[in-house]
């Protein structure tokens, strides 16, 4: 009989009182000083410890105090020179949220955003052993753990090199020739922290290589084998995880000189088909990734055992894991009180999902009352729930003239231009200003009953008011209401929305300490009433400039809650378009004459794998299309988009036939901007985002002006707008007044410099 282990891995670091968001927060504002931080980071530790205790193998080197990537970067030296001699947490956090912070971006296709490393020279170091710091931390609490680290292609796969062309700088993907280069010159790190490991007596070390799952080249396989040789060598037995999709070369995989390789068996279905079809080195370990660590449905446990029993067919050491890190999930489902009658029972968090691999376990060695609780939870899971027949009508009565509007983009653009009476690089910002510690309080003590629906509408509208107020006199040509009732972009639609459930602690970290709570689609969705016309017409009536009306478009919906896989994502992003249809419709009514639609998750729910692209985009384009289809011709329809890599799929984006579109462009230098010259000129009305929002660093005006030269070397005047990268939710008032004013400042000069050429140009 093959042996089975648990290997659970990527617990959410955040605590479960969210400690960790307390401690960062505390230390940036100086209440908490570097030694109450670290303390704080080691009572974590220990919680983690506690989490893990029923697992085989418990991992260590996984709690960053801001970012995975960013900690692999320091630890093998790979920093920029503009921040200086790195002097430890002054220098990390400066990467992390300063003036110079590294671009933040998408991690594959989660709501992750990682930092992305900047390699400037291929000079690396070991600067700070931090597997083998996490090592003894444990031990000295009587605890062996198997270290774990970001592997050496996934780091240089996600890395960019930063060089200067004419004294420009420049941020590019890796060319083939670096990667090689870069690549000689990281393993030997790479060797030294796994020799220190060994010298410690460490049995086992798990390197991740989820970028294995992206297309893989051969020229990179090459290299990976000869990587993964020369690191196998040094006689610490490695283990290989791969995640998010299937292995893009199963057999290469396999061959990797390690002793144990990692498969997700849940996000897809091709590493089983190949499993299947070529075997597994019997030799090796199996890390099966069988609890799905993306998604809160409680997991068929009988069909899993029945899929264990398949696995040990081909490997005789078969490892029981979750498909990926854990901290896509909230901690626990035990402190949610307010869910949908039903509903608890049928979820697992992170916590849930260890149980549910300890479980299979224990019923794998045929102990009864694991058994029993396998066969309960199975039959519940396979219980129909929520649906409404008159939703699925409605998606059933769709033609393929509801995904087009019509006319053209730009004859719309012509009377919108006429209507609008906006100026040449118009201003605006992205939807949403500071959410004070005032206006949290309110929330709160709306949400306790301490407050009637009518104090607390009273009290939302002067925050609107003093919103509009300020930016009538920053000189900003589209407002915004300032979405001081909103929560959180998804989460305050979800709470209007039939057919989604939203938790009272179910946090997940999406940055450094910006958490957020994922609502979970647990049925068919509609719209009961209208969501955002009362705020956003009261906004309008307080001024003479529009208003934007402000939505999160279907896919981000779907993409940034849970839901059943078991449902079809096309049909459930279908079903909240027609929701938004409707609130569109309503909007115009009440006299919105500019809609924003966000979609700042479009690129992260593309497949890792091209050749999957063209069926993605198909239906995510459809559905954003759905959501205006039916607008009226004098209704602009904006867009939002952030922190992915869009260079390369611009072609996609432009068949969401929006009017126009604001997208992240600050912290990448403004290299989205090289990619617009693809497209068909004026096919695009873009606002790239000329300053960080994630970072309190104010712009001055020729900073501003810097990235607007930039916009426009490709761009005509016309199609150009200026906002900030993203929402203002989590700056301050005090360092929004001035980025805006500067940032208006900036777009007038330019303006008026533009207005002066062509000037001269008609007098010549």
């Amino acid at each position: 009989m093959s042996s089975v282990l648990t290997f659970a891995f990527g617990f959410p670091r955040l605590g479960e009182r969210r400690q960790y968001k307390t401690l960062l927060e505390g230390y940036w504002s100086g209440s908490v000083d570097e030694e109450g931080l670290l303390q704080g980071m080691a009572a974590l530790r220990e919680e983690r410890l506690r989490e893990y205790r029923s697992m085989d193998l418990i991992p260590s080197n996984e709690l960053s105090l801001y970012d995975p990537m960013l900690d692999t970067a320091v630890m093998v030296g790979a920093l920029p020179q503009r921040i200086g001699p790195y002097d430890g947490l002054s220098s990390y956090f400066a990467l992390a949220r300063g003036k110079q912070a590294l671009e933040l971006t998408k991690w594959f296709n989660t709501n992750y955003h990682y930092l992305v490393p900047e390699l400037e020279q291929p000079n690396f170091r070991l600067s700070q052993n931090f597997p083998l710091e996490d090592v003894r931390f444990y031990r000295q609490r009587g605890v062996e753990t198997v270290p774990t680290l970001i592997g050496p292609y996934t780091f240089l796969r996600l890395s960019k090199r930063s060089h200067s062309s004419d004294g420009t700088p420049r941020i590019t993907p890796l060319s083939d020739e670096e990667f090689h280069t870069f690549g000689s010159a990281l393993v030997p790190v790479y060797v030294e922290i796994l020799e220190s490991l060994r010298s410690e007596g460490v049995a086992l070390a798990v390197l991740h290589e989820p970028a294995l799952a992206l297309d893989v080249p051969n020229t990179h396989w090459e290299l990976v084998a000869q990587w993964y040789g020369e690191l196998s060598r040094r006689g610490l037995p490695l283990w290989v995880l791969c995640y998010y999709d299937s292995v893009s070369d199963f057999r290469r995989y396999c061959e990797l000189p390690v002793a144990g390789i990692g498969l997700d068996f849940v996000s897809n279905s091709e590493n089983w088909e190949a499993l299947q079809r070529f075997g597994f080195p019997r030799e090796k370990a199996l890390i099966a990734g069988i609890v799905n660590g993306r998604q809160v449905w409680r997991s068929d446990l009988e069909e899993l055992l029945r899929f264990v029993e398949s696995l040990t067919r081909f490997a005789d050491n078969v490892v029981l894991a979750p498909s990926c890190p854990l901290w896509h999930l909230p901690i626990t489902t035990t402190v949610e009180s307010r869910l949908p009658e039903g509903l608890r029972e049928r979820l697992a968090f992170a916590r849930e999902r260890i149980e549910e691999l300890w479980l299979l376990k224990a019923a794998w060695e045929g102990e009864p009352s694991a058994l029993q609780r396998v066969k309960e939870q199975s039959a519940l899971v396979r219980q129909p729930f929520a649906r409404n027949e008159q939703v699925r009508q409605r998606l059933a009565a769709l033609k393929e003239s509801d995904f087009h509007r019509s006319p053209p983009a730009a004859e719309r653009r012509a009377l919108q231009r006429k209507l609008l009476h906006l100026p040449v690089l118009p201003t605006t910002t992205i939807g949403s200003f500071p959410q004070t510690a005032e206006i949290r309080r309110l929330r709160a003590q709306y949400r306790r009953g301490e407050l009637s629906a009518e104090e607390y509408d009273a009290a939302i509208q002067q925050h609107i008011h003093h919103a509009i107020a300020i930016q009538e006199e920053l000189g900003l040509d589209v407002l915004v209401h300032g979405e001081f009732e909103r929560s959180d972009m998804v989460e305050y639609f979800a709470e209007r929305l039939e057919g989604f459930a939203t938790t009272e602690h179910g946090w997940v970290l999406s940055y450094g300490s910006r958490v957020y709570r994922p609502p979970i689609i647990y049925g068919d969705v509609w719209r009961p009433q209208p969501m955002t016309v009362r705020d956003i017409t009261y906004a309008q009536s307080l001024t003479r400039k529009p208003v934007k009306g402000m939505l999160t478009g279907p896919v981000t919906m779907l993409l940034w809650s849970y839901w059943c896989p078991d449902t079809p994502a096309e049909e459930l992003a279908y079903e909240i378009a027609l929701a938004l249809a409707d609130e569109v419709r309503d909007l115009e009514a009440a006299g919105i004459r500019i809609i924003q639609i966000d979609e700042p998750a479009f690129r992260e729910g593309a497949p890792l794998k091209r050749r999957h692209w063209d069926e993605y985009f198909r239906w995510a384009t459809r559905a954003f299309r759905l959501c205006h289809a039916r607008a009226r011709l004098e209704t602009q329809i904006h867009t939002h988009m952030c922190y992915s890599e869009f260079n390369d799929i611009l072609p996609y984006i432009a068949q969401l036939d929006f009017d126009v579109l604001s997208i992240e462009g600050s912290r990448s230098k403004g290299e989205i901007v090289d990619s617009f010259s693809q497209l068909p000129p004026g096919s695009l009305h873009v606002g790239v985002g000329v300053y960080d929002v994630h970072s309190p660093a104010v712009p001055s005006p020729e900073e501003v002006e810097a990235i607007l030269q930039r916009v426009l070397s490709v761009l005509p005047p016309e199609a150009v707008w200026v906002n900030p990268d993203c929402g203002l939710k989590t700056r301050k008032w005090d360092e929004v007044i001035p980025a805006l004013h500067n940032m208006v400042t900036a777009a007038r000069r330019v303006a008026q410099r533009l207005e002066y050429h062509t000037t001269q140009q008609d007098r010549s």
